[in-house]
């Protein structure tokens, strides 16, 4: 009799284990926003209950940090592979467009935004750079996880123009994902001028799905005089549709002003809206969206001149040892949102910064 006890009381002991096991290897629910740094591989990967959401990477083969990809609540991935991977039927125009990024097209007469390892070698000179410094922070969490990281805007001669801070917020749920993307940009030791130009500030390139279904090749030159030919493709299942505050649709958006900007579509069966959300702290808000029908989708306050027509003009500048915020909410929905629940939510994160 003594042995059947014991037997049954080491059985209930092994189950125990094995459901303490089983509980354990998912997310605790103390820590379901997930943020896991891998300084080896380059990398700190963001998850939502157990599933991938984005990932902060600073690869050898990009010209500065990015978070790649974006997903939604349902795993889907919203923006486009190349550089980083090839997707069949994407375009491979603007290598320099990866993930969700943060730069500029003219800093003290430097391009950091067209910069890419494409670039030919006569042209390098005129091209900056942001190198990721350091991981200062990383902390999951319940509700939100948050990563804080330092990184520089570096000349071709490897002298430190800005020394930015960026602090990450990664929140999900039921039908959502978003990132607030809290960048402050430091001048050293000398003034930074930030010319008016088209290309900056705030940017993603989105997958072809989410593209302007498009009818002819177009060509797009930068500051330079450079220009990039942007082919037409099949437009099966391409069904993007951009709608701002303001109420401007489809290509309409680009060059207008608005508070927020939605792009939204079916990426497969999945109905996806990516919102960019501005905040009334930033320079030159509300700012003008750099929208574009073939997928990048960009916010751009300090670049004003080509937006306007001529009426309007930005030359934004940093004193040496001063410093400029910028504020924005990214925010993913398993839905094709309304303009009434977008202007909730950005009112939702006004008050989260105010």
């Amino acid at each position: 009799m003594r042995i059947l006890i014991g037997g049954a009381s080491l059985f209930l002991v092994i189950m125990a284990v094995c459901l303490t096991s089983f509980v354990s290897a998912g997310p605790r629910p103390s820590e379901r926003i997930s943020v896991v740094v891998n300084e080896q591989s380059r990398r700190v990967d963001i998850s939502i209950d157990g599933q991938p959401f984005t990932a902060y990477v600073w690869p050898t083969t990009l010209k500065k940090p990015v978070l790649y990809p974006l997903c939604t609540a349902k795993g889907t991935a919203v923006t486009r592979g190349f550089p980083l991977e090839q997707r069949p039927g994407e375009r491979v125009d603007h290598p320099h467009h990866a993930g969700l990024w943060f730069n500029y097209e003219n800093v003290n007469g430097l391009d950091f935004w067209n910069n890419s390892d494409a670039i030919k070698p006569e042209r390098a000179p005129k091209m900056g750079t942001i190198l990721h410094r350091s991981i200062v922070s990383a902390k999951s969490g319940a509700q939100q996880g948050e990563l804080d990281v330092e990184s520089d805007w570096v000349t071709f001669d490897k002298k430190v123009l800005l020394r930015e801070q960026t602090h990450f917020v990664f929140r999900g749920g039921r039908g959502f994902r978003s990132v607030d993307r809290i960048a402050t940009l430091r001048a050293l030791d000398e003034k930074v001028v930030f010319p008016d130009e088209k290309d900056g500030l705030l940017g993603l390139r989105v997958v072809r799905a989410l593209e302007i279904p498009s009818d002819k090749p177009e060509v797009y030159t930068d500051a330079s005089g450079h220009p990039t030919t942007v082919a037409k493709l099949d437009n099966t299942g391409v069904n993007g549709a951009y709608l701002t505050s303001e109420g401007k649709k489809g290509d309409a958006a680009w060059g207008t002003r608005g508070r927020w900007c939605n792009l939204s579509g079916l990426v497969g069966d999945e109905p996806v809206t990516i919102t960019i959300l501005d905040h009334p702290a930033n320079p030159g808000f509300p700012t003008y969206w750099h929208a574009r029908g073939y997928g990048l989708f960009a916010a751009n306050p300090l670049g004003q001149k080509v937006f306007s027509n001529g009426k309007e003009e930005l030359n934004f500048s940093l004193a040496p040892n001063t410093s400029v915020t910028f504020r924005y909410r990214i925010l993913i929905s398993s839905a094709i949102a309304t303009p009434e629940a977008t202007e909730a939510a950005y009112k939702e994160f006004v008050e989260a910064y105010h």
